[in-house]
């Protein structure tokens, strides 16, 4: 059946489902509507969530009570048709508050200027995400959770304003429509707006079935709308974590050991205290915090405190050994995440073909947001309120509950936009450490990391080792394919469910599920803990490896067979209708095979990826200009992405500069590397971010589907990077197969 009659249908609910679908009235008076994010309650015999997506053992590792499923949310609606969605996601950038209204004004008919957004409390009973099994956001998730539910509960509510009316009027339901937040009777004229409608239903029946409208009625979705959260942004009214401010609260500078482990030996908390405006100096084992009136006065009193660690057990990690590591286990036998086709036999087969090998590296890279790691605590006897910018409300709440001792419904987590989290607000180990330290503080404290302490104790995106092979028949097409991948295991430590038979599908995203072609094929998994370093989800952390690697070493198989990189990969998307779309798409605009225009004194080339990540395929095209000191300019991306069903275009734009630029960034300068167990990198001067000078122009085309949502806020970073390493090697010759780029072009 195709997505549009899809829509089309009606939607049938089930009678346990209505029955926890319930209407009420608000206090005051008013509509309150409770939905299921999962779509159905328990009684209906649905599927869980499956386990392997479930967040739930994360959460209970710190809160010691049992991980629960959603099973409700809640939109209001006042006497003055004010709309109100208590939202389970939270804002870091990705156009969240804009998506979501957009998805429930659709189908509720309600004017999208009305729609308010109340951030939903830490509870991952009643606001788990559908795809993630816990309140987490993250993984492109937000408008794919939500895409069904909400449009479902929009409808339904809808349905009850509209025999409210009906009644109201002595009408047919049938004769009346819903247009910018009002019931309307054409016939007659009349017409309320949802305000003057609520009270009557809140006592009306839920509707049986709802019908959701066919793709072509849609009056926001698809189409070009503003953020909702911009004019607030712009006029420095919309708070993120690091602007709470509470009476009497004092302000905190921290410093950690610099090594992983590492001990607090010495602070000289005289001298600290002497600074002016200095009040506490507070110490845990392994970190020391500087409590002051303002942040100033507590950074210069840690300074003057000049804290001693004793490095411990991590003393002696470095970088180069940590990979000489990597690359030796990268050499034995891993889990296998996929196998078909006898791929090991083929590749070893000496009478076909030509045989292709290649070892890959990818760097530790650091999230260095721009909204440094920071945390309000009020701590008291009675209770524990924090003000926070997390992407986890339920697991910091569960990590404040078992540091205090408290009982979980005693903290209360108050969450704010946040400055950045590219997959960092997903842990809690900042939290942890500031209720730790704010049981020694006397009244509540903001503690602020500085970007120093922000870059040299996150944790850090994995080093990647990849070892492939393939080998092409005559015709210079892949008769076989192996990777391997070595890398940290994520999903161990965060959701240990998710990892079977030794495969962390984190890990292999990307790679096991190759979208091209080839008939014998084989991906491993070696899981293999750097010592000394944390790691973490960085942006998509599976795809942004494998979508470099796949993607490079398909274009050393094009250049082995001596053919055109988009041509290439043409032959081998015959099963991928729409990644070989996306790829025509970015092909045709970029103008590819046209020659590009010289520049004096730089050589320049253009190189091409596809992939398949989050749900959604994309493609990108970039233009390089290599200099002779191996200066990387990147002029122009052209990228087509198909997402599905667009919710937003400009959202999707935004989201694909602003990810192409980030991954940029990571391809040609970043790296975080380790000695003597401390991180090397301070600062943006030694940890580089694009310029604004240095950016490319992105255009971004928009592939027009009817299929269901795929993510957005990742993909863009995931296909930046094999791009810009193919241009190169078209310009240069020289293959890139280490991170940065920038590093190897020195060498």
């Amino acid at each position: 059946m195709s997505q549009v009659k899809k829509e089309q249908r009606a939607v049938a609910i089930p009678s346990s489902r209505r029955r926890f679908m319930q209407l009420g009235a608000t206090v005051g008076g008013g509509l309150l509507f409770g939905f299921s994010l999962f779509g159905c309650s328990k009684d209906d015999n649905r599927k869980e969530a499956p386990p392997e997506k479930a967040v739930g053992q994360a959460s209970t590792e710190h809160s010691d009570t049992p991980a629960g499923l959603a099973r409700d949310a809640f939109i209001r609606i006042d006497r003055d048709g004010i709309v109100t969605l208590v939202i389970h996601k939270v804002e870091m950038g990705q156009g969240t508050f804009t998506s979501m209204p957009m998805l429930l004004a659709e189908e509720l008919g309600a004017d999208l200027s009305k729609v308010k957004l109340e951030q939903a409390p830490a509870n991952n009973e009643l606001y788990a995400d559908p795809l993630l099994g816990g309140q987490v956001t993250g993984g492109s998730t937000s408008v794919r959770g939500a895409w069904r539910p909400l449009r479902e509960a929009g409808a339904m509510v809808r349905g009850v304003l509209v025999q409210a009316a009906a009644k109201q009027w002595d009408v047919d339901t049938a004769d009346l429509q819903v247009v910018a937040g009002t019931v309307r009777h054409q016939a007659s004229g009349r017409s309320a707006h949802f305000g003057e409608l609520v009270d009557a239903a809140s006592t009306m029946e839920l509707p049986k079935n709802v019908k959701l409208k066919d793709p072509e009625q849609f009056v926001l979705i698809g189409k070009a709308m503003r953020r909702l959260d911009s004019p607030a942004k712009v006029n420095g009214t919309a708070q993120f974590g690091i602007d709470a401010r509470l009476p009497n609260m004092g302000i905190a500078a921290v410093a950690a050991s610099p090594v992983t482990g590492g001990k607090l030996v010495a602070v000289d908390e005289q001298k600290a205290l002497a600074v002016k405006g200095v009040r506490q100096v507070l110490r845990l084992e392994g970190a020391v915090a500087v409590v002051a009136d303002h942040f100033w006065a507590a950074k210069q009193g840690l300074a003057a405190a000049a804290p001693r660690f004793e490095d411990g057990a991590n003393a002696g990690v470095a970088s180069r050994g940590i990979v000489a590591d990597m690359l030796k286990v990268s050499q034995g036998e891993g889990a296998v995440a996929r196998d078909e086709g006898n791929a090991l036999k083929v590749l070893n087969d000496e009478g076909g073909g030509r045989k292709i090998e290649a070892v890959y590296e990818l760097p530790f890279l650091a999230h260095a947001t721009m909204e440094p790691i920071n945390c309000t605590v009020d701590l008291r006897a009675d209770g524990c309120d924090l003000w926070v910018g997390t992407q986890v409300p339920a697991l910091a709440q569960g990590a404040a509950a078992k540091v205090s001792g408290l009982p979980v419904e005693k903290v209360k987590v108050h969450n704010y936009y946040i400055g950045g989290g590219f997959g960092r607000r997903l842990e809690v180990d900042y939290v942890i450490q500031a209720v730790s330290f704010a049981k020694l503080a006397k009244g509540p404290v903001k503690f602020i990391w500085t970007r120093e302490e922000d870059i040299q104790h996150d944790m850090y995106r994995p080093y990647y080792v990849d070892r492939l092979a393939a080998r092409l028949d005559n015709k210079g097409r892949p008769a076989a394919w192996f990777h391997r991948v070595t890398g940290s295991s994520i999903m161990a430590r965060f959701a240990p469910p998710a990892v079977k038979n030794g495969v962390d599908p984190d890990a292999v995203e990307g790679a096991a599920d190759l979208q091209y072609a080839i008939p014998a094929m084989r991906v491993e998994y070696v899981r293999h803990e750097p010592p000394g370093v944390p790691t973490a989800f960085w942006r998509g952390v599976g795809p942004t490896h494998n979508v470099f690697v796949v993607e490079s070493f398909i274009d050393e198989l094009a250049q082995a067979a001596k053919q055109d990189p988009v041509a290439f990969r043409r032959a081998l998307l015959e099963k991928s209708p729409r990644t070989l779309g996306v790829l025509n798409l970015a092909a045709e605009k970029a103008g590819w095979g046209k020659p590009l225009k010289p520049i004096a004194g730089r050589k320049v080339g253009r190189g091409v990826s596809t992939q398949f990540a989050f749900g959604s395929y994309m493609a990108q095209v970039a233009e390089v200009s290599v200099g002779p000191d191996g200066d990387v300019r990147v002029h122009r991306v052209v990228c087509a992405v198909d997402c599905g069903q667009a919710i937003n275009p400009d959202g999707i734009i935004a989201q694909m500069e602003g990810g192409i630029v980030f991954g940029a960034s990571a391809a040609l300068w970043n790296e975080i590397t380790l000695d003597k167990g401390r991180v090397q990198q301070t600062n943006f001067g030694d940890y580089r971010m694009m310029r604004i000078h240095e950016a490319p122009t992105v255009e971004v085309h928009i592939v027009n589907s009817r299929d269901e949502p795929g993510g957005i806020g990742e993909p863009g970073t995931a296909g930046i990077a094999p791009a810009l390493t193919n241009a190169v090697f078209a310009a240069t010759g020289k293959r890139i197969r280490k991170l940065p780029v920038g590093e190897q072009l020195k060498a």
